[in-house]
């Protein structure tokens, strides 16, 4: 259940990263439609798994169930030769009990909870980190407005990247621009038409039904894929 929950979230990820190098409405629409398609299905299996995973405890929080899920986006960071630090900005998060705060390490992983702050529900998950890093040695600080998350590195090298998903994004353009033929939009329809190629009945008609509501018939990228 949980490899199946963190195979999604890494789908997820990389197809957020590709929407935002979408150019054209149609790719957004079907990159958009599977997005959402995914999150459905993640939701429900961590709700099913929720139940029976002890691995890690999760405090009871007064009135969570008035609070809103926000999912976080944005933060800063850093490098030592130890620790990958990141930074998030959430206002008046000093004033929250200390175990209103916690977060889940795994070895290409971490998901930062945030309880109760202003009536809402925080979360920070990222489930595709560029190396590996110690669980037993990484740890969360709380500072004014702030929250530090420590990632113990498992081996003392410099990170590119956060993400695995950024550093392959990164490699994949600078293999475009050392092509005689570079074209990133061409190179976005490749993937999409692969996803279509390669994908169950649910992401054939998916993309199918996204493509046929379209108003623009003209997409080399998409001319020769196959009817459902």
């Amino acid at each position: 259940m949980a490899s199946k929950i963190d195979e999604l979230k890494l789908d997820i990820d990389e197809l957020n990263s590709l929407l935002l190098q979408a150019k054209r409405q149609k790719v957004k629409d079907v990159l958009t439609i599977e997005v959402r398609r995914l999150q459905t299905e993640m939701t429900k299996l961590m709700e099913v798994s929720r139940n029976d995973d002890n691995k890690t405890s999760k405090p009871p929080v007064t009135n969570s169930s008035k609070c809103y899920e926000v999912k976080l986006t944005n933060y800063a960071w850093d490098q030592s030769d130890k620790f990958i630090k990141l930074y998030v900005t959430l206002k008046n998060v000093q004033s929250l009990p200390k175990e209103a705060v916690y977060c889940d390490f795994k070895e290409r992983s971490m998901d930062l909870r945030v309880m109760g702050l202003d009536n809402r529900n925080y979360q920070l998950p990222i489930s595709n980190l560029c190396e590996d890093i110690e669980p037993s040695k990484s740890y969360v600080k709380v500072k004014t407005d702030m929250i530090a998350v420590f990632l113990s590195k498992k081996a003392p090298k410099n990170w590119s990247h956060v993400t695995g998903i950024e550093k392959r994004i990164k490699e994949s353009k600078n293999a475009t621009t050392n092509t005689d033929n570079s074209d990133p939009e061409a190179g976005l329809m490749n993937i999409m038409k692969k996803m279509y190629l390669e994908g169950d009945d649910d992401m054939k008609r998916t993309i199918a039904k996204a493509w046929t509501e379209s108003q623009e018939k003209k997409n080399a990228g998409f001319e020769d894929f196959p009817s459902v």
